[in-house]
């Protein structure tokens, strides 16, 4: 095959990789891998979704560099029922819930959108964002397939067989209700916050609603027109012949009835818990994931696998169940935009390959958090970190693994930052100089001056990411201003030791002039005043005598008691401002 695997057997992608492909061979050798994920774009499709497209791209593309043909197929279930109108979403207002019901590629797109309907406005934001991750898929429209009469087959063959589905459903239906007592020995409102959780994670996942076509007087029928005359799906089937496909069903929202013939007509689909499943069994999908929601009992992954057994001779996917996606800092964008964030939210913040690492890095029954706040410093801390290790033959396995798939796919590299400078140096100069390029260029050259930047393109992407997250995610509150004038009450209330401190620090800014100097430098100072060496190891006495030197430097400088990283602020200060704050 193309890659030896010898390097990457402790890592979760590979190990499913070895299970698909066996499963496959078994069931169709010789054929594509097929891998599945199911996307609604029935809003802003959000960071819990992205797991849904990640964790089989990562397998199906483990595939490939083996040298094997596979299809990652995205289902758009833009057919699906328009449910709610979301929160906070630019351009929508209550008007939009006259379109609930309808399908959602029959509701408007929100007013001032180039797209068509509502479907496509929210398809076209994630499928930018899975460009730019590098993600490979075919994507398949359910409008198109449905009402094309793609499934016409299926949809016959799940009617006529209504009462077996029928008796599958009836298995779960007789359980005791684990709701009434919560699961897991929790207590009901205790699960009543653990539901709502993961109904948000699924919102968008491809199972818009756990419909499952019962509650019908005249009968069980898995099939659902959308109405001839307002489009919703608040229709009941009255009756259906088997023989002629002649099917009636009335609108409870508008009164009209009609009679067609099934075998003719493609306005409807099956509902939830069938569709799935045939699906499975119509594209020959052998590894599909699903969120939390999908595997307590009764739910459509679980009844899936009976029904597509029993009922299209089909296999239910390997289907690992995948966790939650959290969001640190979250709570300002949730009240800023209504919702939580989406992957081209995520985007620019940070680069593709560190997003992708998140998902890489976890095995998919573990949550983890994406940071929108200041965790995302120690975040890309760690990434540059683990590329050092990379490149120096110290890393695991497993977290080789996770690198490799990070920052690139079987089809090649994705797009990097040519001089990778840590992500906090660049927040805190975007930060200090507002964007303004001539400014960052000066301070970003004089970081290094043995080997001095000579172009913001060497630092771009990355630096773009690092503004972005300044300009969207930092209240301004929190944002760094440095003073114009010098604090002369504070200058003139210094004892002998503060001035002394000042004199030193002064003293050593030329020959230190650059990061690893001024760092240094900053935290010498308070050791030469301790008649200790500049490397001498820090003591409890030290460290307070620092903290106390660092405060003064940053009221005099930004009127706070804390800020950025003092060499980096001294640097974007600039050496001849410093001294003038600093009263030289």
């Amino acid at each position: 095959m193309a890659e030896s695997q010898t390097s990457t057997e402790t890592d979760w992608v590979s190990r499913f990789a070895d299970d698909v492909i066996a499963e496959s061979e078994r069931r169709a050798p010789g054929k594509p891998v097929v891998v599945a994920s199911g996307l609604s774009p029935s809003g802003p499709i959000h960071l819990g979704n992205l797991r849904e497209v990640m964790t089989p791209h990562l397998v199906a593309d483990e595939i490939r560099r083996r040298g094997y043909t596979v299809r990652h197929l995205i289902s758009w279930d833009d057919y699906d029922r328009y449910r709610k109108v979301p929160n906070g979403v630019p351009g929508v207002d209550a008007s939009w819930a006259e379109h609930i019901g309808k399908p959602l590629t029959s509701v408007p797109a929100p007013a001032g959108s180039a797209y068509a309907n509502w479907a496509e406005h929210f398809k076209a934001a994630m499928t930018a964002a899975l460009d730019e991750l590098g993600v490979e898929y075919d994507g398949i429209s359910q409008t198109e397939q449905y009402t094309s009469g793609t499934y016409r087959e299926q949809i016959l063959h799940a009617m006529k067989h209504r009462a077996d589905i029928d008796a599958v459903l009836d298995r779960y239906r007789t359980k005791k209700d684990p709701a009434a007592q919560g699961k897991g020995g929790k207590k009901p409102q205790q699960q009543k916050k653990v539901d709502e959780a993961e109904l948000e994670a699924a919102e968008g996942s491809g199972a818009a609603d756990e419909d499952d076509g019962s509650g019908n007087s005249a009968g069980y029928f898995p099939y659902k027109p959308y109405c001839g005359n307002c489009e919703k799906d608040l229709t009941v089937v009255t009756s259906y012949d088997d023989d002629t496909t002649e099917l009636n069903y009335t609108c409870s929202a508008c009164g009209f009835a009609e009679t067609v013939r099934l075998g003719e007509f493609n306005r409807g689909k099956l509902v939830w818990k069938v569709d799935w499943p045939m699906r499975w069994a119509y594209e020959g999908v052998i590894f599909e994931p699903s969120g939390v929601d999908h595997s307590s009992p009764g739910s459509s992954f679980v009844v899936g696998g009976q029904i597509v057994r029993e009922v299209f001779d089909g296999v239910q996917p390997i289907g690992p169940m995948y966790a939650f996606v959290g969001i640190s800092g979250m709570a300002k964008m949730s009240s800023s935009k209504g919702g939580v964030p989406t992957p081209a939210d995520a985007l620019k913040i940070m680069e593709a390959p560190l997003l992708r690492w998140l998902y890489a890095r976890r095995k998919p029954n573990q949550s983890f958090k994406i940071a929108f706040d200041q965790e995302i410093q120690r975040l890309y801390d760690e990434w540059d970190s683990l590329g050092r290790k990379v490149a120096d033959g110290t890393v695991l396995p497993a977290d080789a693994a996770a690198y490799s798939r990070a920052v690139r796919t079987a089809a090649g590299e994705l797009p990097s930052t040519p001089r990778p400078l840590p992500y906090r140096t660049l927040a805190s100069v975007a930060d200090i100089t507002a964007g303004a390029e001539d400014q960052t260029l000066r301070i970003l050259s004089e970081l290094d001056p043995e080997n001095p930047l000579t172009s913001l393109d060497e630092a771009r992407p990355r630096l773009d990411r690092a503004e972005n997250w300044i300009t969207t995610q930092v209240p301004a509150e929190a944002r760094t201003i440095v003073r114009d004038e010098p604090d002369k009450e504070l200058l003139g209330s210094l004892d002998d030791q503060g001035r002394e401190s000042l004199r030193l620090l002064l003293e050593g800014l030329d020959t230190h002039w650059s990061l690893d100097g001024l760092t240094t430098l900053v935290y010498g100072v308070p050791k030469v005043l301790a008649g200790l060496e500049p490397d001498a190891k820090p003591t409890p006495e030290l460290k307070a005598a620092q903290r106390s030197f660092f405060a003064l430097l940053y009221r005099l400088l930004v009127s706070r008691d804390t800020g950025p990283r003092l060499p980096t602020l001294l640097l974007a200060v600039g050496a001849d401002r410093v001294r003038r704050l600093l009263g030289a």
